[in-house]
């Protein structure tokens, strides 16, 4: 069932939105060679426990750390450690805030340092995705046709959509329904229509759409070992267009 939001949820979502977006600056501010992904974690950690809020991954499922913090052929779900960021990498951090029972969640991806160009052309294409996917996130629209719009970005500039993970509904629960794909036809899919809160994800490989899970259970990479890059936003559907709820 999908859930729509009422003025003082959307209020408490828009809370939860902004202490994520800046704890995902935070983080990304901190990004470069030499530090380790576990004082990337910590520094999130501690912002979002000073505004209030709960870090919305931690234990979730399981997962033992704040943020999802993956680099280069990482998709997702890399698990914060003694892992030391090196000079070029590419590094996805994925972080979420819960306010007042209400969560927020945003992702992008960090170079660390000076990158290759395939590198900062799969960032750029994946951020430039995701915003052609809330561009098309218009009340009485159907689903369709944000997944629609960022696959066709993103295999018109020759990387790959992954397919085997999604975005979602975001509200009281991190991951309510629907299930948002960032793939398939326009014109398909449930009809977006104002209250509802949905986050917004391309995860796009450079090479191949094929991943796989370590066996950690989490972390997931490209199965071509190719880079990887991810971008997140929570939004509203409004009357008068899309509200990006993760702005700090």
């Amino acid at each position: 069932m999908i859930v729509l939001k009422n003025k003082s949820e959307i209020e408490l979502m828009k809370e939860a939105g902004r202490i994520s977006a800046q704890a995902l600056i935070v983080g990304g501010e901190a990004v470069k060679p030499g530090v380790s992904t576990k004082y990337l974690d910590k520094l999130m950690y501690d912002y979002i426990k000073s505004q209030g809020a709960i870090p919305s991954f931690l234990n979730y499922g399981g997962f033992p750390a704040t943020a999802c913090i993956s680099i280069n052929n990482e998709v997702i779900h890399g698990i914060p450690g003694s892992r030391i960021i090196e000079e070029g990498d590419i590094v996805s951090i994925d972080v979420g805030a819960c306010y007042k029972g209400y969560h927020g969640d945003n992702a992008a991806t960090f170079p660390a340092g000076i990158v290759s160009a395939e590198a900062q052309r799969l960032m750029d294409v994946t951020r430039e995705s995701l915003y052609i996917g809330i561009s098309q996130a218009q009340s009485g629209a159907r689903l369709g046709d944000i997944g629609s719009a960022i696959q066709n970005y993103v295999e018109e500039n020759g990387f790959a959509i992954v397919k085997d993970f999604v975005g979602h509904g975001v509200g009281s629960d991190l991951h309510e329904e629907p299930e948002v794909p960032n793939y398939g036809k326009a014109g398909r899919g449930p009809r977006l229509v104002p209250g509802m809160t949905i986050a917004i994800e391309p995860m796009v490989n450079a090479v191949g759409e094929g991943v796989k899970v370590l066996k950690d259970g989490w972390t997931v990479l490209t199965q071509s070992g190719s880079l990887a890059a991810h971008f997140e936003h929570s939004i509203l559907i409004t009357d008068n267009g899309p509200i990006i709820l993760t702005k700090a």
